[in-house]
């Protein structure tokens, strides 16, 4: 279970991030190792095509980072993770919030040699819901290290200025330009600090905090599975769903309302006691 302590949400209010030793055991990390050889084979269990499919195998650029999103909904493994209750709990408490909801997962695969992934702060990217902050549990399911291109964060940015996406995300040769050039105009000297855990650990961020990572110099993958979760009362924001990644999920909006479907976006935890129905039952098909 995840708990946090009064200290870790100080510290997480402090710097926009929190890094955990542990978050999921060596068992569950090697069926999500699993499970990602089948999604970037293209192998999707439930038989339902994940929202974006950024890389396959035999056809995927090697140099870039290997991305599927929402790989929850064709592998129940993904989903075991994902969906957690307690994560849920735990996220809503740092933000807030009456309850957590998942927007969506991240599946990523850094191979050695693999090119940056640029700065960027995630909330820029989802003004076609509001509120449109997003809290990411991001979980590594490989040792990582700073050769090896692992997460970083600018300590404390989720209080600079919010700012418009800029600038490439796969592979920019300067992979910091922006984040820089948002702490210049802070007028502060950003510091970057690697998220350096075993397979297993993992972190949280803020929807507004600076972050990227580097290149893999190192012989080994880096792979990390994130759960992007919002607040359990986002709603769609009807003009704005042509801006950031809203043209992607748009196509959920149901026609007659501006709330979010949950069979798309389902409530993982509420402080009444609400978890959105059928989760339980997905989870155990083929358990």
């Amino acid at each position: 279970m995840l708990e946090l302590s009064p200290e870790q949400i100080n510290a997480f209010n402090e710097d926009g991030y929190f890094v955990f030793d542990r978050i999921v055991d060596d068992p569950t990390a090697e069926r999500l190792r699993e499970a990602f050889d089948r999604l970037f084979r293209g192998e999707f269990e439930t038989g339902v095509t994940p929202d974006e499919v950024n890389w396959q195998e035999g056809t995927g650029d090697p140099t870039l980072t290997r991305q599927i999103c929402n790989g929850w909904r064709a592998d129940r493994t993904i989903a075991g993770t994902v969906l957690r209750e307690d994560f849920g709990r735990a996220i809503a408490r740092l933000a807030g919030w009456p309850g957590t909801r998942i927007m969506q997962d991240n599946v990523l695969w850094k191979p050695a040699s693999a090119r940056p992934l640029g700065f960027h702060q995630d909330s820029a990217y989802l003004s076609w819901f509001q509120p449109s902050l997003m809290m990411s549990l991001w979980i590594a399911l490989d040792d990582t290290s700073v050769e090896g291109g692992t997460l970083e964060f600018a300590r404390g940015s989720h209080r600079w200025l919010h700012g418009e996406p800029e600038g490439e995300f796969h592979g920019p040769k300067q992979y910091k330009k922006y984040m820089e050039r948002a702490a210049a105009a802070e007028g502060v000297e950003p510091e970057v600090a690697p998220v350096v855990v075993a397979k297993g650990g993992g972190s949280i961020h803020h929807g507004w905090t600076w972050h990227g990572s580097g290149d893999n110099n190192s012989i080994h993958p880096r792979r990390a599975l994130v759960l992007h979760a919002i607040s359990s009362e986002a709603r769609f924001v009807p003009e704005n769903l042509a801006k950031g990644n809203g043209p992607i999920y748009s196509r959920f909006k149901r026609l007659a309302d501006d709330e979010m479907d949950e069979n798309y976006f389902p409530i993982l935890w509420t402080e009444d006691g609400r978890r959105t129905s059928g989760l339980d039952e997905y989870l155990a098909v083929g358990a």
